[in-house]
């Protein structure tokens, strides 16, 4: 049994908390904790309520080294879960360094002042974690996270070779808004108005943002236009499988989900750039973010699935193969478990399993690692265990497009 400190009190460090309450033969003590406090302890009231367990709770300011390390050596956890902003993951992990504790997280570094995704950050720490005998695992969540690690056991038991990749992200859910992210909003708006990216015959190719779009009939869902995007498991994907020749993420966007952003995008209202009202400078997109709906409240009122997954292309015994594997998560079971909506359970999830892994020994090394360098089986088999099931299918053929 570990103790563990949760940074982050969100709609994912909301199910992580949750879910390593009901894992106490592996989570022997959880501390939250969060810029605001009064967050950390309505989550802590849920989880004893839920579980029967009690966590403690903690106010912190995640871009303070000094003070996130003092925190760390306070509560001497064995390993320090980061769900806060990626803006953080950097300051958090030289607090870990600092108190010789072991780091994870679910997203990759960027920058405030620019909406950059890429891992050269983080990569950058893997001789100071090493040298200190620490692990760092980046991106347990479902993607990046699960799509790796589905990618990993595609290359382990289901093809000899893969040639294609591509990972589909469905978010079939309604809540009835006329507009709403289903995570944080700022970091979801700066991904989806990013120029498209995926990987092709060794390079980049880039395009206009929400430019290629395609209709994929998913299960449990139904027919959907999804788009092409940049996401950030792409990069650590083309470096630790360099044989495959194609890495595609598309993920679903409805029509009126669409409308509205093309209206706050000629406003000016998904703009980074800092900006002078009323004598003092402002970011329009986090004015936007307080005015739309916190992710967090969208629990109750989300119906629906998601199905994510990843189809790869190959060969396996000298044969062709195509193979589907995939999560089906309803919104409305995910929130009567946990208290929250399908897209937080899916990433929440992953990052308790990535914690059982790196706490039990399971996955361990030393110096930064992402969730494709390790064993897949161990991880897969919670999958099942703790609410994200996955099946595999074989394709009659390539996707077409």
């Amino acid at each position: 049994m570990s103790r563990v400190l949760v940074i982050g009190a969100g709609g994912v460090g909301s199910v992580a908390v949750h879910k390593m309450a009901m894992n106490k033969d592996i989570f022997s003590h959880i501390t939250l904790a969060s810029r605001t406090k009064s967050k950390c302890d309505a989550i802590a009231k849920s989880v004893l309520e839920r579980t029967g367990v009690a966590i403690d709770t903690a106010a912190i300011d995640a871009d303070d080294v000094a003070a996130t390390t003092a925190l760390i050596k306070s509560v001497q956890p064995a390993l320090v879960v980061n769900l806060a902003l990626p803006y953080q993951d950097l300051a958090i992990m030289d607090a870990c360094l600092a108190s010789g504790v072991n780091y994870l997280d679910t997203a990759n570094y960027e920058p405030r002042d620019e909406a950059k995704f890429e891992y050269s950050w983080q990569w950058a720490y893997q001789d100071r974690f090493k040298d200190a005998g620490l692990m760092a695992l980046l991106g347990s969540g479902f993607d990046p996270g699960v799509t790796s690690v589905f990618t990993t056991y595609t290359k382990k038991h289901l093809l000899d070779r893969i040639d294609t990749l591509d990972i589909l992200d469905c978010n079939g859910g309604d809540t009835g808004l006329p507009f709403a992210t289903n995570f944080n909003p700022e970091i979801n708006l700066r991904e989806v108005t990013a120029p498209s990216r995926h990987w092709e015959n060794g390079q980049w190719i880039e395009g206009p943002a929400l430019s290629h779009k395609q209709v994929f009939d998913f299960e449990g869902v139904g027919p959907k236009n999804m788009y092409l995007m940049y996401h950030e498991e792409l990069e650590s994907l083309a470096k630790f499988y360099p044989e495959i020749q194609r890495i595609r993420f598309w993920m679903t966007f409805g029509d009126s989900y669409l409308k509205h952003l093309e209206v706050l995008g000629n406003v000016g209202m998904t703009s980074i750039e800092p900006m002078m009202f009323q004598g003092r400078e402002i970011i329009p997109m986090e004015l936007l973010k307080a005015l739309l709906p916190e992710p967090s409240s969208l629990g109750p009122l989300t119906k629906g699935k998601t199905n994510i997954g990843t189809i790869a292309t190959g060969e396996k015994d000298g044969k062709a193969r195509t193979v589907y594997v995939k999560n089906i998560c309803d919104h409305e079971e995910a929130y009567a478990e946990t208290g929250n909506q399908a897209v937080s359970y899916t990433t929440g999830v992953p990052a308790m399993i990535g914690a059982a892994m790196m706490l039990t020994g399971k996955w361990k090394g030393e110096g930064v690692f992402n969730m494709e360098q390790l064993d897949p089986d161990p991880f897969m088999d919670m999958l099942n265990q703790h609410g994200l099931p996955w099946t595999v299918e074989d394709l009659a053929a390539p996707l077409a497009f």
